[in-house]
């Protein structure tokens, strides 16, 4: 991810063998040809991973265009069609819980596939036709199943894309901060656009919106490259092979089919083989299950929050302009560690975030129990940009440098699942049921749920030596 790096990586690329060498020798009129082919790989391999940069970029900024409708607005949509708030909170919770069954097949579906853009357009156009069937649809029962299908189509995109980037992040030395970002800052210009809108035509032009981006999300999908970028091998001139070099290709092909038939993911794998596949590793892996309880805790500490937070600054007289600012600088926050945190992750690595974002989510909720001030809800809602920046940029490396490349897809599913959905559900629906008591202190139960958090994150600190890990016999490139 530095220029150093980069710098590297061009100078790997460019770097003849040891067989070019000899052959150069032997004509030297190859030399001049050599060195042209050798800058003429290069330039396309520069301008592709721009040319893929920007898409990813394109697909985050659409898909959290999206975003940044649903969160706030689905539920002004639902208010609107009558539904009460215990209903609205059963059709926002519901597919939290079911995509603990349907994320993770999704994800190996992907990964056995190998077509990303292909599951991530159908899942776009799923969520589409489910938001125009939702224009017909009225009565608490048909809104739910519909609503629900929309959220659990839509929430799955998300550690597909990330699956996409995290392996761009490795094969091209792409900065996956700078392509993250865009999404905040859709996601900002959502919330306030939709808060215009519904300001001015009413709750039910949310559902239009969601159309809207909807559309918009499916065609940043069909811009995605059709198989996820793996890592790059050196480019070099080459003769004929040698019956030698041939015998050790035949037997490296041998040796990586046995590997990938082993782990499950050729078509031949049977039911007893899984225990070798990808999610089963990830799963035994005590470093593994450390990072999906240490980022499960730290952004299911977020549910109260996101639940309650305005509702609750609300009830304390705070004016909605405020309220609408205080969101702002929370994401502004992120934008701002998303684009400048390549020194942050020289410095502390993937880890560090982890522990970095649990750290300060321990600090933010405590205080937000304690009915804190305007002048310090303002440094408190900037904390935003490590309880949840720092600690999904830490998750998202993780995975880059510790999963070995068939395995992503499956680990994407499983912190999609752990921390949007087993930990956000739990952690809501447990302050919900002591808002009212409560009040403000019901803060108290992110702020223990993120303890857990860091707790595990330095465990995962101290045990994890930065290497993948298993060896899947393919997986070479590491960011």
């Amino acid at each position: 991810m530095t220029a150093s790096s980069g710098d590297d990586r061009a100078r790997s690329v460019s770097k003849p063998d040891a067989g070019a060498v000899r052959i150069a020798a032997d004509r030297p009129e190859s030399v001049a040809a050599a060195a042209v082919a050798s800058q003429t790989e290069m330039q396309p391999q520069m301008s592709g991973a721009m040319a893929l940069s920007l898409r990813i970029s394109a697909m985050f900024g659409a898909l959290f265009l999206a975003y940044g409708v649903v969160v706030p607005y689905f539920p002004v949509w639902l208010d609107a069609r009558g539904l009460d708030p215990l209903q609205i909170s059963t059709v926002v919770s519901a597919p939290l819980f079911i995509r603990l069954l349907v994320t993770p097949g999704v994800g190996l579906l992907a990964d056995r596939l190998g077509n990303y853009r292909l599951v991530i357009t159908v899942l776009a156009s799923l969520a589409l036709s489910m938001l125009l069937v939702l224009t017909v649809a009225s009565g608490y029962g048909p809104i739910l199943i519909i609503g629900v299908a929309f959220l659990l189509a839509n929430g799955t995109i998300m550690p597909l894309v990330e699956t996409v980037a995290v392996r761009a992040v490795r094969a091209e030395k792409l900065d996956y901060g700078r392509m993250r970002l865009w999404g905040s800052v859709t996601f900002i210009v959502a919330n306030f656009g939709g808060g215009i809108a519904i300001e001015a035509w009413g709750g039910d032009v949310a559902l239009w919106l969601m159309i809207v981006a909807s559309t918009v999300t499916i065609a940043a999908a069909l811009m995605l490259p059709r198989t996820p970028a793996s890592p790059v091998q050196p480019v070099v001139a080459r003769s004929t092979p040698s019956p030698t070099e041939q015998a050790q290709t035949e037997q490296a092909t041998h040796t990586a089919s046995a590997v990938c038939a082993t782990a499950g993911e050729g078509h031949g794998a049977t039911a007893r083989d899984w225990r070798q596949t990808a999610p089963a590793r990830l799963l035994k892996s005590r470093l593994f299950v450390l990072f999906l309880i240490a980022i499960g805790c730290i952004h299911g500490a977020h549910a109260t929050f996101y639940t309650f937070g305005a509702l609750y600054w609300q009830s304390q007289g705070m004016p909605a302009a405020w309220v609408g600012a205080l969101w702002a600088i929370a994401v502004s926050a992120e934008v701002l560690l998303f684009a400048y945190s390549a020194p942050f992750v020289r410095r502390i690595g993937s880890a560090g975030l982890i522990v970095t974002g649990a750290a300060a989510a321990v600090v933010r909720w405590t205080a937000m129990a304690f009915d804190p001030p305007l002048a310090i809800l303002v440094p408190l809602q900037a904390l935003h940009a490590l309880t949840y920046g720092a600690s999904h940029l830490g998750a998202i490396l993780f995975i880059a440098r510790a999963v070995p490349h068939k395995g992503m897809g499956s680990a994407q599913a499983f912190y999609s699942t752990m921390a949007a959905g087993l930990m956000v559900g739990t952690v809501g629906l447990v302050s919900g049921a002591l808002y009212t008591q409560l009040g403000g202190q019901v803060f108290v139960i992110p702020a223990v749920v993120a303890a857990f958090g860091l707790i595990a994150a330095l465990l995962l600190l101290r045990g994890w030596n930065g290497h993948p890990l298993w060896d899947d016999g393919a997986d070479r490139g590491r960011v």
